[in-house]
């Protein structure tokens, strides 16, 4: 790795803490190059912009989550334990996250909603084969299984509930959660007493 990369790879760590603390708004050029220890024109050089080094940073770790947790329609609840996982270990991206959606002076990278558009594709395809409840949207199943897997961070509010389950747990329930949301009706078993017959009825 050069000097250059070196220190374009600490500038993004640096920023990393700094928005996901402070957000596009609030984030300080000079505290970033304080952290990564360098000059903060360097910044301007490498980035453009406070707003591109933000736009940058998100689309880092976007492509970091796409890789290493691929998206699939043949296991939902699978995913979604995944997705928990994730979140529950980086808060600071859930953060960033948030801040994107909250502020508009930095420009959303293209691939979060490629991303999106991809999962829900996907869903339209296991519900036309049978494998997802057509019952739902593809887009109401894939916003409502990210908020239920990302709903325990410690990034967001209900997240830091001192009356949670284990983690195990959680994580469990999750998977249950989306597992119910997502199986097709057929899937569903019928159980408990059928309905009440009288006494003259069963003699007939």
């Amino acid at each position: 790795m050069s000097k250059a990369e070196a220190t374009r790879e600490r500038i993004l760590d640096a920023a990393l803490e700094e928005f996901s603390t402070f957000g596009v708004a609030g984030a300080r050029v000079d505290r970033i190059a304080h952290k990564a220890g360098c000059n903060k024109n360097l910044i301007y050089i490498y980035f453009e912009s406070k707003e591109k080094l933000f736009t940058t940073l998100l689309q880092r770790h976007l492509a970091d989550v796409n890789l290493h947790m691929p998206f699939t329609a043949d296991d939902l609840p699978g995913f979604a334990g995944k997705v928990y996982d994730f979140a529950t270990a980086h808060p600071e991206i859930l953060r960033l996250l948030a801040w994107s959606t909250l502020e508009q002076s930095a420009q959303l990278p293209e691939t979060r909603a490629e991303s999106f558009d991809y999962m829900a594709a996907a869903v339209i395809d296991g519900q036309r084969e049978g494998r997802i409840d057509p019952g739902f949207e593809p887009e109401f199943l894939v916003t409502t299984l990210m908020a239920i897997a990302t709903a325990w961070s410690p990034a967001l509010p209900f997240g830091t509930s001192t009356r949670h389950p284990a983690p195990e747990v959680l994580r469990d329930n999750v998977v249950k959660a989306v597992t119910l949301l997502v199986r097709p009706f057929t899937d569903v078993a019928v159980s408990g007493p059928g309905p009440e017959t009288s006494d003259e009825e069963e003699q007939s």
